[in-house]
């Protein structure tokens, strides 16, 4: 279980100056982890960890500081680049190296002469997919993200019956999730159309969706259910998310057996991995609506009533090309809480995928599904934003949209905000449309 402990002291400074900024993304009190490269050179991936504009190089840190033996046997696959089998450590363990590079990151730190030598400015890096993927499971837990659409194809049934007692998901293609920064081509496939025979082209209804992703920690062997006692000990953290979609192809294909090409050409991933212990102050209770049925005895407990939900605020910002040649920045589309969209928390999401027996990996990635709010501005894609097209947003510029347009760039970021912790982030992750 998650506990706060004195990495998490929101009075802690880092001798990195950048990391002790209000706005920062990656104070000390965070340390997330990613896959990077200094962009000029060939060198080998290698993982570091984000702290205010920098990364600590985790090879060259490895090499430079002073770690205790523990610690040096959980920084020799991160020395390598292999994240995967340091995800694969038990929770105790990822915690004790954590304690161990805040303290050589901290302000006053003896270590800051070797380990200064180990920073690199994200300005000067190139980043790719933090870890091996193995597989990928996209669920559907936004509860108001499913009841607009629902009554979008359902006006009459738009909350199918099973959806508040299992959490609904399908699984995704893990070779087509591609880093933060990646552009990609608009997909074709068929649509239906006004004659008995569908068209088959590009897509013209191309959406993004707001979610996050949660990487699975240590796994579970083949046959072995993961109860929701351990659940939480089986997540390693937390990204953003957009699981870009092909509404029309969609449409016409996702009967009976759910998504497939509407879904599977390209899903963004942001660089940056928050651990679930850098997310413990944000921890908040989970509760269901009053007058919905409560979870099956398998998905309860009493720590996941207590602390299940995280605090998280995500919000979707648009740059057209136009906006782009203009020199415009971004404009905000939406804005919207984890704890009001999500009706399960991701210890529900393992238990469940793994109940039947599935054996889950270290790296395998689950995605939330789209975490919309309550009310129509909060819609985490644009086909609630339209209301399924037939609304078009008209931009600061005066350009309209109702789906994405070649050019476009979409970019999700996400944080956490309250008095008595310290402010941190999730980064972003942005993606550029292109042609077909």
């Amino acid at each position: 279980m998650t506990i706060l402990n004195a990495t998490h002291d929101p009075k802690l400074s880092s001798w990195v100056a950048s990391a002790n900024t209000a706005d920062t993304d990656f104070p000390i009190q965070n340390l997330p982890y990613g896959r990077f490269r200094r962009s000029a050179g060939t060198e080998p991936w290698r993982i570091g960890v984000a702290i205010g504009d920098h990364v600590l190089d985790l090879n060259l840190a490895a090499q430079a500081g002073q770690w205790s033996a523990e610690a040096q046997v959980m920084l020799a696959p991160l020395a390598l680049g292999e994240l995967n089998i340091f995800m694969a450590r038990s929770a105790t363990a990822r915690s004790a190296l954590r304690a161990e590079l805040s303290a050589a990151l901290a302000e006053g730190s003896p270590q800051q002469e070797a380990l200064d030598r180990a920073l690199v400015p994200q300005s000067e890096v190139q980043m790719t997919l933090p870890c091996a993927i193995g597989d990928y499971t996209d669920f559907y837990t936004g509860i108001h993200h499913a009841t607009t659409v629902g009554k979008l194809f359902r006006p009459d049934n738009p909350l199918l019956p099973n959806y508040q007692w299992v959490p609904i998901g399908y699984h995704g293609r893990a070779s087509s999730i591609i880093v933060s920064g990646q552009p990609f081509k608009r997909p074709s496939g068929q649509t239906k159309g006004e004659a008995a025979t569908p068209l088959f082209g590009p897509s013209q209804r191309m959406d993004y969706e707001l979610e996050l992703g949660v990487f699975v920690g240590p796994g579970n062997a083949l046959g072995e259910p993961i109860p929701m006692a351990s659940a939480e000990d089986h997540l390693f953290g937390l990204c953003l998310l957009n699981d870009w979609s092909a509404r029309d192809l969609q449409a016409w294909e996702y009967q009976p057996l759910g998504p497939f090409l509407a879904k599977n050409f390209a899903t963004t991933v942001s660089p940056w991995i928050v651990t679930m212990e850098a997310l413990a102050p944000y921890r908040t209770a989970f509760a269901r609506p009053a007058g919905d049925p409560q979870p099956l005895p398998y998905l309860d407990s009493a720590f996941n009533r207590e602390h299940g939900a995280i605090d998280i605020t995500l919000e979707v910002w648009l740059q057209t090309a136009v906006m782009r040649e203009a020199g415009a920045a971004a404009v905000r589309l939406s804005q919207s809480k984890v704890a009001e969209a999500a009706y399960w928390t991701f210890a529900q999401l393992v238990t469940h995928h793994s109940v039947n027996g599935c054996n889950l990996q270290p790296g395998d990635l689950l995605g939330s599904g789209t975490l919309s709010g309550p009310t129509p501005d909060q819609g985490g894609s644009l086909l609630e934003l339209s209301m399924g097209g037939k609304q078009k947003m008209t931009l600061p510029n005066g350009e309209q949209r109702a789906f994405l347009q070649d050019g476009d760039t979409v970019t999700l970021r996400g944080y956490c905000a309250r008095a008595g912790a310290a402010r941190i982030g999730l980064g972003e992750v942005s993606g550029t449309l292109l042609g077909a």
